[in-house]
């Protein structure tokens, strides 16, 4: 009984006290990995599921789509009638799905990207050379414009607020009023309606009428202008920049502080617009 008694005061102490060989080895071991969140389990399992898609030509049954990606027919049917509302998938007939359009319109936009930034990086340079003031290059994405390459000015003085990546509305920047006017008056008062033309400096268009009287002289001059429209201090030209499919992709503007803008270099400006779009393989349509 004695001897019983000291073997458990013994384990006790050793329960207590420093930690056997083993216990220092198990001390050493990596916590567990964390099993993913569930946002991220759905991305996994909707990526699976489309590149289970991008793998066929024709439309793929759930029951294939089940297989092919280790997914219960349940959960697969759940996360591609969501894919469907968001326009990635296509639902053919009952039960067989494809790839939608919404794919196609996102890689046109990354290939457009990519393909004006490769094109117009000597000519942007080139112009900022000329010029010496900042030269942008920015992108429709929905009601915003986004900056995708920019050459600045050291001498500008001016505070740079929209970096590349940096986004701003349709109708406060001079690319952004290449694309409105580009639109029908529809599509014009619909962007209005969503928008509120909310203005960010005193020269802030606010109001639809002169909205559209900016725009119509836009279509006009071939060119559009931001007159501290918004950022104070601040003066831009754009001109467009269209592909072989004769679409506007792109706008590049000149940026200045106002008391250094400078109409002189519209022709420069247009010229070289015309040269990026020259290369990304758009003829202009002379009237006959």
């Amino acid at each position: 009984m004695v001897r019983m008694s000291e073997t458990s005061s013994s384990a006790a102490k050793k329960t207590r006290g420093s930690p056997s060989p083993g216990d220092g080895e198990r001390r050493l071991l990596a916590p567990p990995v964390q099993p993913p969140s569930l946002a991220i389990q759905v991305i996994e399992r909707m990526m699976t599921l489309l590149d289970a898609l991008a793998k066929k030509s024709d439309p793929v049954s759930l029951k294939e789509l089940s297989q092919s990606s280790g997914l219960h027919p349940s959960t697969a049917h759940r996360i591609l009638n969501d894919l469907v509302l968001a326009r990635m998938v296509d639902r053919t007939e009952p039960g067989s799905y494809q790839l939608g359009m919404r794919l196609l319109e996102l890689g046109n936009l990354v290939k457009a990207r990519l393909n004006v930034r490769d094109a117009a990086a000597g000519p942007m340079r080139d112009l900022h050379r000329l010029t010496g003031e900042t030269v942008n290059l920015s992108v429709r994405q929905g009601d915003e414009i986004v900056y995708v390459e920019r050459t600045v000015s050291e001498r500008s003085g001016m505070q740079v607020v929209r970096a590349i990546g940096g986004r701003a509305p349709l109708h406060l920047t001079s690319t952004g009023k290449l694309f409105l006017a580009n639109e029908d008056t529809r599509a014009i008062r619909s962007y209005a309606m969503r928008t509120g033309l909310a203005g960010h400096t005193p020269n802030s268009i606010t109001d639809l009428g002169q909205l559209e009287r900016e725009l119509a002289e836009v279509r006009r001059l071939g060119y559009a202008r931001d007159n501290e429209e918004l950022e104070l201090g601040v003066r831009c030209i754009a001109a467009g920049i269209r592909d072989d499919g004769q679409a506007l992709v792109a706008g590049l503007s000149i940026s200045a502080p106002a008391d250094r803008a400078n109409d002189g270099w519209v022709q420069a400006l247009t010229d070289t617009a015309r040269a990026i779009s020259s290369a990304l393989g758009y003829e202009r349509n002379e009237p006959a």
